[in-house]
């Protein structure tokens, strides 16, 4: 089976190449805009006939699209979420390859949802941000195709490789800050927050029987379970062998930049403050994960202690 991996150098992509070439059954492809990729092409300013004349050459039978932006501008935002989506979608109903194609979407495309529920591939999208907004419009472009095309709704991924700038990599950084000063106390804002979060391995074992399937439209990836970040930040510190305190502050009246394990100064005591999710997505979200069991066979293996594990070893290499 010919495989082509967009966006292998992201969070996602690296560990969605490295389960593709563990089959032996799979011809992987990576195209990409650095220059380690197999070949550069930039979706979001490459035209749908340029990729269609390469699809037509490497006659690929699925295309992975991990490729995208989480952070930017909304004119940034769309041009990497929504744009880029449009011109695959468009080479591939130009293209005689007729490849099954495997989108990498996100839990924002949600937005809030009611504490206590679980969502469900047929919940109504309302989201809270443009990262969301971005990342919707390309799911509706791909369900709207015509295409043999399938969207992985992927809630919160987790474990190694996880960017610093993201939540969690902010919080073991704050938490590895503390250690290396000696602080005996970490301040925390909005850790009452819930989310779903997913092993990035497991994510890449749901494309890889994703691309196997014959299933198509929106399937939920998440662990099923929602957590606080309150309870998160806890076993980080385990893990971790943090033994100062977890100062839990109340969230900030706007909404700021940072997210949690973003340090920023507290005016009294000088101290590093970090602030809580900035992704549109309310205080709650759990994932339904029927549909990934039922069409894909799929169900996670990696509990969250082991993400945080493995996010907090990447983070001491720094000390």
């Amino acid at each position: 089976m010919r495989v082509l991996l967009i966006g292998a150098n992201g969070f996602i992509g690296r560990f969605v190449a490295d389960r593709l070439l563990a089959d032996p059954a799979v011809q992987l492809t990576a195209l990409g805009r650095g220059d380690d990729a197999d070949v550069r092409f930039d979706l979001a300013t490459g035209s749908p006939g340029a990729l269609t004349r390469f699809l037509d050459a490497v006659h690929p039978g699925v295309v992975v699209n991990c490729a995208g932006a989480t952070r930017g501008g909304a004119r940034e935002l769309t041009r990497h979420n929504t744009v880029a989506v449009a011109t695959v979608c468009e080479a591939l109903r130009r293209s005689r390859c007729g490849a099954r194609l495997v989108q990498i979407g996100c839990a924002s495309e949600y937005g809030p949802s009611q504490p206590g529920s679980s969502t469900a591939e047929d919940a109504v999208p309302r989201p809270g941000g443009p990262y969301g907004v971005s990342k919707l419009a390309a799911t509706e472009l791909v369900l709207g195709s015509g295409l043999d095309a399938v969207v992985l709704r992927v809630f919160s991924p987790a474990g190694p490789g996880t960017p610093a700038g993201s939540p969690l990599g902010r919080l073991a950084e704050a938490m590895r800050r503390a250690m290396q000063s000696g602080d005996g106390e970490l301040k925390l804002a909005g850790l009452g927050v819930q989310r779903d979060f997913v092993d990035v391995r497991d994510v890449a074992r749901a494309v890889h029987a994703a691309s196997l399937s014959a299933a198509q439209g929106v399937i939920n990836i998440g662990s099923g379970r929602a957590v606080r970040l309150r309870d998160a930040a806890a076993v980080l510190a385990r893990v971790a062998g943090y033994g100062g305190a977890l100062h839990e502050l109340d969230a900030p009246p706007v909404p700021l930049r940072g997210a949690i394990g973003h340090p920023r100064a507290d005016a009294e005591h000088g101290a590093p403050v970090a602030y809580p999710y900035p992704d549109g997505c309310g205080g709650w979200q759990q994932a339904d994960v029927r549909t990934a069991r039922d069409r894909l066979g799929w169900r996670p293996r990696i509990n969250l202690e082991e993400s945080l594990a493995d996010i907090w070893m990447e983070a001491a290499c720094r000390i």
